[in-house]
């Protein structure tokens, strides 16, 4: 079951949780605007943006593959990419961002999801989890269907691929540039987050010859696009998939929404809404910023719950709809 699609289909109910009255009116166009732009699901050529220009806002800590380890007031080891157990360790493992693809009300976005790899190669775990669209969350998936990762290496000032002889390069008909470019940014922030660092994406044939993949320049190294052209505006980082939990439920994630508000609730197994409230974001407009609460479901009857955390749709249900991610949860 897509709980994406499920919520969407209840859009029309009440969306905003605090009363706006003439100051939404005003605002509410120019918000609109910049959304539909944020929205845009052609982001700039990956190879030409670098997202470091002096116009483009800085990408917010808990968010962008730039992000250094411990970095961001939101940082947890778990977050940052610290080793869960001490290096060395037989079994050491690191988390590690992984950037799947999903649904949006602008076509396909990324959307982070933490995993565990192996501390001793975290840059080919994570990858290979990508590229095979191994994500918890089931609304998440992968573009780079096909493509076979033999190697991924820090050399020579980048992050670089080698392909496997059988992998795939060129494009799908039924994959558009614009996903193809998506394709490409999902492993350029993966890897980039994983190594804590902006270092270039190359990709390389097994003789280390450069390859276009998917259509796209990535011989020569590809930046990251900048955050709000290709990450979903709304995204959870805790509970994970199929968590369980009792009494109160912590849930974080980053956002960038209308006027920092991210509403939030919570379905039954029937898709009945049983609870809602909202979070304030640190911030809104030019990035993704952190969010957090702690929900009470002591009312809640032990089973199986979906939590649904959005952006604010100050259209009121006249535009394409809010970003959402989902996630499932037990109540125990």
């Amino acid at each position: 079951m897509n709980h994406r699609s499920t919520a969407r289909r209840r859009k029309d109910g009440p969306m905003n949780l605090r009363t706006r009255g003439a100051a939404l009116a005003l605002a509410a166009p120019l918000a609109l605007g910049l959304l539909a732009g944020c929205g845009d699901d052609e982001p700039e050529p990956a190879s030409s943006d670098t997202g470091t220009d002096a116009s483009d806002p800085s990408p917010s800590p808990s968010e962008a593959p730039s992000s250094a380890p411990g970095d961001g007031p939101s940082s947890s080891p778990e977050e940052s990419g610290a080793p869960s157990t001490e290096p060395g360790e037989p079994g050491a493992t690191t988390a590690a961002p992984v950037y799947f693809t999903g649904d949006s009300p602008f076509g396909q976005r990324l959307y982070r999801e933490f995993r565990e790899v192996g501390s001793d190669n975290p840059l080919e775990e994570a990858a290979a989890l990508l590229v095979a669209g191994d994500a918890l969350d089931p609304d998440y998936g992968t573009l780079l269907n096909g493509v076979r990762i033999e190697a991924v290496a820090q050399e020579d000032g980048a992050l670089v691929v080698t392909l496997a002889e059988d992998s795939v390069t060129s494009p799908d008909k039924s994959l558009s540039p614009a996903d193809a470019r998506l394709a490409v940014q999902s492993l350029v922030y993966t890897l980039q987050g994983v190594a804590g660092s902006r270092l270039p994406v190359r990709v390389v044939l097994a003789d280390g010859a450069p390859v276009d993949l998917l259509g796209q320049p990535t011989g020569d190294g590809v930046e990251a696009a900048k955050p709000l052209k290709v990450l979903a505006l709304v995204s959870l980082t805790t509970p994970e998939e199929g968590a369980t939990a009792s009494g109160t439920l912590s849930v974080e994630g980053v956002a960038s929404s209308f006027e920092a508000t991210v509403p939030f609730f919570v379905t039954d197994a029937s898709g009945s809404e049983v609870l809602r409230d909202f979070a304030t974001a640190e911030g809104w407009l030019d990035d993704l910023y952190p969010w957090s609460a702690e929900v009470d479901i002591s009312s809640l009857a032990p089973g199986e719950y979906v939590l649904h955390a959005m952006t604010d749709d100050p259209s009121g249900g006249e535009g394409p709809g809010p970003y959402e991610d989902t996630r499932t949860f037990t109540v125990g």
